[in-house]
């Protein structure tokens, strides 16, 4: 886990304008002396920090490495909780088992478990989650919100509208939602989105939501099942992008809306989805464990439930499935 020194240190920078900032000051600022500045600056430079030191003006970061480390988020991260505490691993079996752990030992709400790489990663119904390392954004978020059990799966849906919006502002492309939990980009998949909840019979104690964005995949980099239905951003606009600033874009977004449904409720947030939903008003098969239903999306229920119209006229709510959209 990020020190609370190089948590301080980080945020002086990302408020400095890319002003040259003295050891003293920094000192005076994070409560420490020259010399552990001096080591925490060299620590930065080891991770790939590009590091500017200036005799009688101080330091200044130029440049940040391209990994998703805690320090990288930290630096320019605007939330007030999300993202606050942040465990980093180069890689591991599945973020969501770490995360599981640390929900155990208490960890405060807004922590974020992120990796390089999964090893055995996996998304809804024990889906294996394709995770090559450097190339995607695989995160779990922590949260503790004083609610049913019910509740949970609009959180889910919230989750979807933040990673579109993080995306749309990131890149300037249009991702559709696919219920419950798929993010698209001309039809292909570019985000999962897995959520566990740990309950009461009445109250939520925690709720692990984990997040796999394809960001800077390549379509060779995909196994070939994979191409014709999965995709990533780069491909998508053509360009590499920084990973540690969407991770820092999703955490804000995700945080207002999070905020929001805390003080307002689902309605204002079941809006939003439904305008960014692919399925509203089309015929789609959706595939439950008792059986398909064919139909059309009507939209989504206060709690998040699927409505689906058949050729009768009969409205069926539709709790978990997997959907086809005709074409």
């Amino acid at each position: 886990m990020q020190s609370e020194l190089r948590k301080k240190l980080l945020d002086v920078f990302s408020n400095s304008q890319d002003e040259y900032l003295s050891g003293q000051h920094l000192a005076d600022l994070i409560g420490c002396s020259r010399t552990a500045v001096w080591k925490h600056m060299e620590e930065l430079r080891k991770e790939g920090f590009e590091l500017e030191a200036v005799r009688r003006k101080g330091y200044r970061i130029t440049r940040t490495p391209e990994r998703v480390t805690a320090d990288e988020i930290s630096l320019g991260l605007m939330t007030e909780f999300m993202g606050r505490h942040i465990h980093y691993e180069e890689s591991v079996e599945s973020t969501q088992k770490i995360a599981q752990r640390l929900v155990y030992e208490e960890a405060p709400e807004g922590t974020i478990i992120i990796a390089e790489e999964q090893l055995s990663g996996r998304g809804r119904m024990d889906r294996k989650w394709y995770s090559p390392k450097y190339t995607g954004i695989w995160l779990s978020m922590i949260l503790r919100p004083n609610l049913p059990p019910p509740k949970a799966p609009q959180l889910t849906l919230i989750t979807a509208v933040a990673v579109v919006q993080a995306i749309e502002e990131m890149t300037n492309l249009t991702p559709q939602i696919k219920w419950p939990n798929d993010i698209l980009l001309n039809g292909k998949k570019v985000t999962g989105i897995l959520t566990e909840l740990q309950a009461d019979a009445d109250r939520i104690k925690s709720i692990i939501i984990g997040i796999g964005i394809n960001v800077n995949q390549q379509v060779e980099d995909y196994p070939e099942e994979l191409q014709p239905i999965a995709t990533s951003l780069s491909i998508e606009c053509n360009q590499q992008l920084k990973r540690a600033e969407l991770v820092q874009i999703l955490l804000l977004k995700f945080e207002k809306l999070y905020t929001l449904y805390l003080e307002k409720g689902f309605y204002p947030l079941k809006l939003l989805w439904e305008s960014y939903a692919i399925s509203i008003g089309r015929n789609i098969t959706a595939r439950t464990v008792t059986g398909s239903l064919y139909g059309k999306a009507m939209g989504i229920t206060d709690d998040g439930v699927l409505l689906i119209e058949d050729s009768a006229g009969k409205v069926h709510q539709v709790y978990s499935a997997d959907i086809e959209l005709e074409n």
